[in-house]
């Protein structure tokens, strides 16, 4: 696919080729800036690189200036109907906004907003959801359809192109994957703004995570979408979780050096698997160096896939066999994990000193 427009969030590069951001939003009272910058240091913890809160009234605006002063990252302004709040938003150091020109009261509301967000060097998202599409692009299509999201989106978008603003962001969700994919597919055809992916209204973890992962994967598989979020039900650090997982299956982003590679097991396994898995996966967390570590069950097909790994164990009648590319097998007894676990630090802990 042809690079979408860049545009500027805070210190980053939205669009244009550069890295596909992972975002979340607070699910706070906004105004109580205490508990809502603790989640936003939770999420950025958790591997979000753009945080959003909603912004529905006065107190929230006014509060975006403390949580903009204490966020590790860039934050979004989720704005509706009250173009006021867009631009209190903006004055008080918000690096984007999120709101549909078309229901904020008018060309001139749309065109303060736009003016405001050019003096401030802010780009606007239009989000365009399966539930938001106006009536007549409802009645002219027969219902909601990826040509009518699109159509929505491309509308809002021209309301503020004719105000002079172009910085603009596009995301049209649904919660029917299929309709999702179909619908970011024929935005990628149809303009060149940076788009924000996600599959709306999930559901909860679980379910809605596998929603989000086809229909999320399968847009980032051809190359569409610079921004991403999973959209789940509760406490939003499992978006963040989730979201990464997406791009490390995809080899789009690395957030964490390890990448685990570990067998379904099935009745020949003769050592934990999941166990040792888990183990392995949680305390090294912290390697940075970019590492393949396998953890399989039985000698049949373990070996063979084990050797493709930089580092990996196969199981027989309780004993292991560590492989480590470029070397001949080792036999290990006993502590299989912690075997495996020290022998991917000391392997880490040499290619970082290589690299410097």
């Amino acid at each position: 696919m042809a690079k979408t427009r860049p545009v500027t969030l805070g210190s980053l590069t939205l669009g244009g080729g550069n890295p596909i951001w992972v975002q979340s939003m607070t699910n706070t009272p906004t105004e109580d800036a205490a508990r809502t910058g603790a989640q936003i240091r939770a999420l950025a913890e958790a591997g979000c690189d753009i945080v959003r809160v909603s912004v529905y009234n006065e107190a929230c605006a006014r509060a975006v200036r403390q949580l903009v002063d204490e966020s590790p990252v860039p934050l979004v302004a989720d704005i509706h109907f009250d173009h006021h709040l867009a631009i209190l938003s903006a004055e008080n150091g918000i690096s984007k906004l999120r709101l549909n020109p078309g229901n904020v009261g008018g060309e001139a509301n749309v065109r303060a907003v736009a003016d405001c967000a050019r003096a401030h060097h802010i780009p606007i998202r239009i989000g365009v959801n399966s539930g938001s599409v106006e009536k007549d692009i409802l009645r002219k299509y027969g219902g909601v359809t990826a040509e009518g999201l699109v159509e929505s989106a491309l509308n809002h978008a021209r309301m503020l192109e004719r105000a002079g603003f172009e910085d603009i962001v596009l995301s049209m969700k649904a919660s029917d994957v299929r309709l999702t994919i179909d619908t970011y597919e024929l935005a990628a055809q149809r303009c060149d703004y940076p788009l924000h992916v996600g599959v709306t209204e999930a559901g909860l973890p679980g379910q809605g995570t596998i929603k989000s992962a086809i229909g999320i994967g399968a847009l980032l598989a051809r190359g569409i979408g610079d921004t991403i979020r999973v959209s789940l039900s509760g406490d939003p650090l499992p978006e963040a979780r989730a979201a990464w997982d997406i791009l490390e299956a995809l080899g789009v982003r690395r957030r964490h050096g390890v990448q685990l590679i570990a067998c379904p097991t099935c009745g020949r396994t003769r050592i934990d698997v999941p166990g040792i898995a888990r183990r392995v996966e949680e305390e090294l967390r912290d390697i940075t160096v970019p590492l393949t570590v396998a953890v399989m069950g039985c000698v049949v097909n373990g070996p063979g896939e084990a050797r493709e790994a930089d580092v990996g164990m196969a199981g027989g009648d309780g004993v292991g066999a560590l492989f480590v590319k470029g070397e001949p097998p080792v036999k290990v007894e006993g502590d299989l994990a912690g075997a495996l676990i020290a022998r991917v630090r000391e392997i880490a802990a040499r290619r970082m000193a290589e690299g410097q």
